[in-house]
């Protein structure tokens, strides 16, 4: 079976407070129209992708926080994006806030969907890394107040069967911990899909500025080959609101290569043609787990979630 697939990483320039959601999502709409034009059948969207990033902001008013949030999936705003990708026959990944209710209370989560070619969920992922502090942190240059205004998402890291491969999601920070990978590599992961917004100003002044482009490729790239995956990661990019975001789309291939990658801070589509079948020679060789794992030395991985040093003297 020819197991090719062409994708695109949907990247997408800066969405301003006031963009309203017709506007992010006619944008979206075009980035479908140059993924057709590539024959493209899967094309991933970014973090939050239909508003400002807006948990850098200190928001009290609990309706105004749920403006940001998506009630239903597709909504009256972003239906005519579902028809778009139906009509041409291409499936995507969508990073969105998510509002929904649970037994008389609202939950909020940072939420990630895979939709197929006939405009239909396949899957559901929510964020489990939640970066930043629960509230406002007076002096710093830019807020992170992910945990004010998302709950640690309850679903783990399932990986679904879709476009003749084994596909997987997260978001932003969960790409930088690789637990993330190896949960999805056990598996049988063959294609990672991450959105993320990333700052280029460190919240506490510390990082050198060639720091976050670094890590950014360091971890992709790192995951990709170390569980023998594909990894198509798309951002939120530009100057958003005053606030400068990484851009660096790009795919990896499971040899932890980028095989394309963006060149612009807009929005851009960095298509790639990929084939699931390059991830079993890592699978069968250095990374065959059944043959090498040795899961009785890692038992602090699940048992400890903080660092704690050996006392003085031993």
């Amino acid at each position: 079976m020819d197991r090719i697939l062409s994708v695109g990483a949907a990247q997408l320039g800066p969405v301003s407070i006031g963009d309203s959601r017709a506007d992010v999502v006619a944008r979206m709409i075009a980035l479908l129209g140059e993924a057709r034009s590539f024959g493209c059948r899967l094309v991933v969207f970014p973090e939050l992708a239909l508003t400002t990033f807006f948990p850098r902001l200190y928001i009290t008013d609990e309706r105004e926080i749920d403006s940001f949030f998506e009630t239903e999936m597709p909504g009256p705003e972003t239906k005519v994006l579902f028809e778009a990708a139906a009509d041409s026959g291409i499936g995507f990944y969508l990073g969105y806030a998510e509002l929904c209710p649970d037994r008389g209370r609202s939950r909020r989560f940072n939420t990630a969907i895979l939709v197929d070619g006939g405009g239909r969920i396949v899957g559901k992922y929510r964020k489990v890394h939640l970066p930043g502090n629960p509230e406002y942190v007076p002096g710093r240059p830019v807020q992170e107040m992910e945990k004010r205004y998302f709950e640690v998402g309850d679903r783990g890291f399932p990986v679904w069967r879709a476009w003749n491969a084994v596909v997987g999601m997260c978001l932003c920070n969960d790409r930088r911990w690789p637990e993330v990978y190896r949960v999805m590599g056990l598996q049988g992961v063959e294609m990672i899909l991450v959105g993320y917004n990333t700052k280029l100003i460190d919240r506490d002044g510390a990082e050198p500025g060639h720091y976050p482009m670094f890590h950014h490729r360091l971890v992709l790239q790192a995951g990709a080959y170390q569980n023998a995956t594909f990894v198509v990661a798309a951002a939120k990019a530009g100057n958003e609101d005053g606030i400068p975001l990484l851009a660096g789309s790009c795919i990896v291939a499971p040899s932890g290569e980028i095989v394309a990658q963006s060149q612009t801070e807009g929005d851009e589509l960095i298509p790639a043609r990929v084939n699931p079948d390059d991830c079993a020679l890592g699978k069968r060789t250095v990374f065959d787990f059944a043959a090498h794992r040795r899961t009785e030395a890692y038992g602090l991985i699940c048992s400890r979630a903080g660092a704690i040093a050996p006392p003085d003297g031993s």
